[in-house]
């Protein structure tokens, strides 16, 4: 009789390929007749949703912007750190990809997911640097250390290692002891985001999602309606 070796607990599981990577959405829906008359209003409702369900970071979002030189985009990751009826608010170095990108073309998208809830948000619209005194507020909030930051980083721009940028920081901490006012840098601040849309993105099952999105009228008011998934 022949008797089968029993698998190895060393062997690994088969990973499945990108095409099988999948998961069926039925935590919610998003009905037309359910949601806010204001976009304001129902993101602040789901991302008070998203704080209470425990993710990390919620405000994370995916900023895209252009270079129109090129017509290239460039996404990456900021987080919200400001909201009221004018717009979404995040703060950055100027002279960045972005500051650059956003000076040249001052129009952007804004892309929140919250995974554990099966939910987006896209945002586009116009940007707009905010006052200084809003930028001086928020950069004052900071850790110190991340004021320092500020000033250490020539952010997008070659540099000779990580030790030239510990050796600059270094030197800001002995250039502002504790205790010291750290100016804010006059390369960094706060940017705006005036939406023209707002997109509010629930998966459902056989990927039949429900979008809702609203889109500023010529006499800003918002009018909503449903996409096809």
């Amino acid at each position: 009789m022949r008797i089968e070796n029993p698998p190895s607990s060393n062997e690994k599981e088969p990973v499945p390929s990108l095409a099988d990577l999948r998961m069926e959405y039925r935590r919610h829906s998003l009905r037309r007749d359910e949601v806010s008359a204001d976009p304001f209003a129902q993101f602040r409702l789901w991302f008070d949703e998203a704080q209470q369900s425990g993710i990390v970071e919620p405000n994370a979002m995916t900023l895209s912007t252009v270079d129109p030189a090129s017509g290239q985009p460039s996404s990456r990751i900021v987080l919200l750190k400001g909201l009221d009826e004018r717009g979404f608010t995040f703060f950055s170095n100027y002279e960045s990809q972005k500051g650059r990108e956003l000076a040249a073309q001052p129009r952007a998208a804004l892309g929140f997911f919250w995974r554990e809830l099966e939910r987006q948000v896209n945002v586009r619209g116009w940007v707009e640097q905010v006052t200084r005194a809003e930028s001086e507020a928020y950069f004052h909030s900071r850790p110190r250390a991340s004021q320092l930051g500020a000033h250490a980083s020539l952010q997008s721009t070659l540099i000779p290692g990580r030790l030239w940028l510990e050796a600059q920081f270094a030197a800001l901490e002995a250039q502002y002891p504790a205790g010291t006012l750290i100016p804010l840098p006059a390369c960094w601040g706060g940017y705006r985001l005036i939406p023209e849309a707002m997109e509010f993105w629930q998966g459902r099952p056989s990927r039949l999602h429900d979008r809702i999105c609203y889109t500023r009228q010529n006499d800003g008011a918002w009018q909503p309606g449903r996409l096809s998934p």
